[in-house]
């Protein structure tokens, strides 16, 4: 059958087309109030230009709903709604322009409060996000299971997808999450089955929900996300950290790229040091690392720490610095261009990529 993102229904948020083989976008949610216009506006043009293309702002009261319409003004990406427990707030979201709701429909208020979700959603064909964690679990889920389980949050999940339909509305993406990162790898691989063997192929939001640090959610994210969409599972991603929601982007664009899964932007290898280098390796790596984000270039630049093996290691970059003994080599494909002094690395590097014709 192939991957099952490719053979999952496309849905329109807002302009842009997620599943049916469709390349996979890019979200992040914004972490200042969404009442406050002028700061959440900024911080989203700031994700735009790092990358994001879906953006998640949480709704808890009205006042946030009526931003929304403000906001969509200035930015130019589709805004989801996130909402919890208030139904209200879900139809005032639709309302006042939001391209996507998340809601979980199992705390949204009961089945009529639902069904008046689903109209609004319907009479605009806003699509629904159906979101369940591992740590919102029906209790009775839990405790049957002896706790959480990946066949529990699958359970879970199209419970709520059927809750939906039995309203008249499939127009829909599925997300469900765990920071147990191999129970949540599982419950995709469980999820896709379930779907297929339905023939309800949704579109599924993936991440490692409550990931942790950059550091530490970064590591966790990376191998989860890896995972589940090398899989053929994910249509949209978020690595959810606890940071910058830049960092947020900036790892999720490398997570895709390392996968094979989105081309563009510079790639950046570098040596690990050892007791032959002589230069601040360490330091010259991450500049080169900063000031490549600046190029819009599909290539791989390589940074190694020596004269003895860089040239070597650096044959599958299309270019590259090595350093030597206050001085480095400027290497192309594997072949030495010529020796510069240490100072003048990141600056020949530089030139190189701003002059670069392949």
């Amino acid at each position: 059958m192939g991957l099952y993102r490719d053979n999952t229904k496309q849905v329109n948020i807002g302009g842009v087309i997620i599943g049916g083989g469709a390349p996979i976008k890019i979200q992040s949610m914004t972490n200042v109030p969404t009442s406050d216009v002028k700061r959440v506006t900024e911080q989203i043009l700031r994700l735009e230009e790092a990358g994001c293309e879906i953006i998640r702002c949480t709704v808890p009261d009205l006042e946030s709903a009526k931003a929304i319409n403000e906001i969509k003004k200035s930015i130019h990406i589709p805004l989801v709604a996130d909402i919890h427990f208030d139904y209200k707030m879900a139809i005032a979201a639709i309302e006042y322009g939001a391209d996507k709701i998340r809601i979980n429909p199992g705390n949204i208020g009961g089945e009529d409060k639902l069904k008046a979700v689903v109209d609004a959603a319907k009479s605009r064909n806003v699509p629904i996000r159906v979101g369940v964690n591992s740590g919102s679990l029906e209790r009775h889920i839990v405790e049957r299971d002896g706790g959480v389980t990946a066949s529990g949050i699958v359970e879970s999940a199209l419970d709520k997808v059927h809750m939906i339909e039995n309203a008249g509305y499939d127009n829909m993406v599925i997300s469900i999450k765990s920071s147990d990162v191999m129970m949540c790898v599982k419950a995709h691989e469980i999820l896709a089955d379930k779907l297929t063997s339905l023939n309800t192929l949704y579109p599924v939001h993936v991440g490692i929900t409550e990931a942790g640090t950059v550091r530490s959610g970064n590591i966790k994210s990376s191998i989860g996300l890896g995972l589940i969409l090398n899989a053929g599972v994910g249509d949209t991603i978020r690595v959810s950290l606890t940071g910058d929601p830049i960092e947020e982007i900036t790892s999720a664009k490398l997570i895709l790229r390392t996968l094979g899964l989105r081309k563009g932007g510079i790639e950046v290898v570098s040596c690990p040091t050892c007791g032959r280098t002589k230069i601040d390796l360490i330091g010259l790596a991450n500049k080169v690392e900063e000031m490549v984000s600046g190029f819009d270039l599909d290539i791989k630049v390589a940074v190694m720490g020596c004269a003895v093996n860089g040239p070597g290691e650096a044959k599958e970059a299309d270019i590259g610095i090595a350093g030597g003994n206050g001085e480095g080599l400027l290497i192309k494909r594997g072949e030495i261009i010529k020796k510069v002094p240490e100072s003048e690395l990141l600056s020949t590097l530089k030139y190189e990529l701003e002059n670069w014709n392949g």
